[in-house]
Formats: structure tokens, sequence, C-alpha cells
């Protein structure tokens, strides 16, 4: 399997930017798909971004279209998810994850996830 560590998680307000990355280390980096789920109090782990192993292709969940871009250095073993226009909604855990399994969105098909790093959007 491969380690993943999230970082750049923080406290930023209504409209505010983020950018969160994810190192990774073990197994090799280009061997996987890479995703970002979330999970907020009280709710299940949800689907966020996800982009294939050579970053050639990228695809969001809808409520982050437009919004949040995903994007990978194999040559850094690192993904990153640049989060522009935040909302309060979008507070919540975050969790970088590896899959060998194409185009999925499940958490059931995750081979590894980080230990997530926290955003918090104020009102």
């Amino acid at each position: 399997q491969v380690q993943l560590v999230e970082s750049g998680g923080g406290l930023v307000q209504t409209g505010g930017s983020l950018r969160l990355s994810c190192a990774a280390s073990g197994r090799t980096f280009s061997n996987y798909h890479m995703a970002w789920f979330r999970q907020a109090p009280g709710k299940e782990r949800e689907f966020v971004a996800a982009i294939v192993r050579s970053g050639g292709s990228a695809y969001y969940a809808d409520f982050v279209k437009g919004r949040f871009t995903i994007s990978r250095d194999n040559s850094r073993n690192t993904v990153y998810l640049q989060m522009n226009g935040l909302k309060p909604d979008d507070t919540a855990l975050y969790y970088c994850a590896a899959t060998a399994k194409f185009s999925s969105t499940r958490v059931a098909d995750v081979d590894s996830w980080g230990q997530g790093t926290q955003v918090t959007v104020s009102s």
C-alpha cells in the first residue's frame, strides 16, 4: 500500500481559498488514481474529486464543480486540491485516497487513506 499524509487545512472565511496537499510514500505513486473525500460531523464520507494516474483527466462531485481543482505531480509523489469560493457547507475533514480502480467514487474501492486534514469555513 501507499502511505498518504495530508496538509494545508485550516480556518477560512466564506469565499476564501485553501490548497490541500497529499504526499505519498511507499508503493509507486503513479500506479494509483488519486482522490479526495470529505466527511462532515454526523455525515457519511463523500467523494469530492479524483484524478487518473497520468493526471490527464479529472472528475468532480457536482457540488464542487467550478470551485475545486485536483492536480498531481508524479515527480513529487503529491496530489493537490485547490479549493476556491469556499462555503460553510464545505466544512469537513478532508481525506486523501489512493485507488487502483479507474473512475471509482466509492469509499469501498479506496486502497489507502490519509489521516485527514480539517477545513473549516466560517460564515
